[in-house]
């Protein structure tokens, strides 16, 4: 199968499930009541990570099988990590002179992940944990900061192409969400995907012995968190070979914007970097922090930033209910 018509079929219900900016991803029954198939995407890729058969205990902290197993012995890098990484063609002049056009004309992908701000967890039912007074405004400096980047400054920091808002479907991301996107106007929001909620994506090293109960949410978490993974994160269609040497019209960059959740993003953040998914949790992502990564058309992933939120005054930093950084 070809590399476009992989991207194709892989991502073609997302691209149909993209609607304008008109409505509210929390209060618009368009956006609440809208159908959303619990398998809308089938990524093409074969299940990877975890090995289900393997027997018995890790270290005496959690099962075998539910232990991160890369496809390439670390530290060496999976080239083909999502299944797009070009074929060898039997000719090395050639397919260097393929790589080259593809490092000249391809597009960057840019994948800024965003954490909902903060909201009131004396809640039980999601639809009542809204945000607090300091998550709205948390989120209110994030919509400004994108903005900034959207629109551009000067000459030197120009715009940058901002196409979509995605978001889980949660109440205080879709509520986060719904502010950065009041200062985006013109750029396309997804329907809420419940792939991108909160959970437990793997277990956490260092760690104690995992309770029955952890060994369960992992098991519950952990392959819709990893289907969500392989599908946003890719390198981007290759340019085609029809097209005239360097046109200058082809946008080269590319930016999305995924409001979602602090384990979500830690996960993604080490799956990208082909880091060990087990030191997720020993990531910090603040409220409305930025973990910015990018997706050369090569397949080479690197991180530009990891939970910033120099973009929030201080006095409003928040992890969760913990006020600045001393705790």
């Amino acid at each position: 199968m070809s590399s476009y018509a992989f991207r194709f079929a892989r991502n073609s219900p997302a691209v149909a499930a993209i609607v304008t900016s008109s409505w509210s991803f929390s209060s618009s029954s368009k956006c609440d009541d809208a159908p959303v198939a619990e398998e809308k995407i089938t990524t093409g890729l074969p299940y990877t990570g975890m090995k289900l058969d393997s027997k018995g205990d890790f270290h005496n902290l959690f099962p075998r099988r539910q232990l991160w197993q890369p496809k390439q012995e670390y530290p060496w890098w999976d080239k083909d990590w999502d299944g797009l990484n070009p074929a060898r063609s039997g000719d090395d002049e050639e397919d260097r002179k393929k790589m080259r056009k593809l490092r000249k004309e391809g597009v960057t992908r840019h994948i800024i992940l965003v954490r909902h701000g903060q909201y009131d967890e004396s809640e039980q039912d999601d639809s009542k944990r809204i945000l607090t007074e300091v998550g709205r405004q948390q989120a209110d400096y994030t919509g400004k900061r994108l903005k900034e980047m959207l629109d551009g400054v000067n000459e030197k920091f120009g715009p940058c192409n901002i196409k979509v808002v995605r978001v889980s479907n949660m109440a205080r991301a879709k509520e986060t969400a719904d502010i950065i996107a009041s200062h985006l106007p013109g750029v396309e929001r997804s329907l809420p995907d419940p792939e991108l909620n909160e959970g437990r994506p793997a277990h956490n090293v260092p760690g104690g012995k995992a309770s029955p109960s952890t060994i369960k949410k992992t098991d519950e978490s952990h392959p819709r968190i990893e289907k969500s993974f392989q599908k946003y994160f890719y390198r981007a269609d290759p340019p085609n070979e029809e097209e005239e040497e360097g046109d200058a019209d082809r946008p080269k960059h590319e930016f999305e914007v995924i409001v979602c959740h602090a384990n979500v993003i830690r996960y993604f953040f080490c799956r990208a970097l082909q880091l060990p998914p087990e030191a997720w949790l020993r990531l910090c992502t603040f409220n409305c922090s930025l973990t910015y990564l990018t997706i050369r058309p090569t397949g080479t992933v690197s991180a530009r930033m990891m939970g910033d939120v120099g973009h929030i005054p201080y006095g409003l930093t928040t992890f969760s209910g913990h006020p600045g950084f001393n705790w």
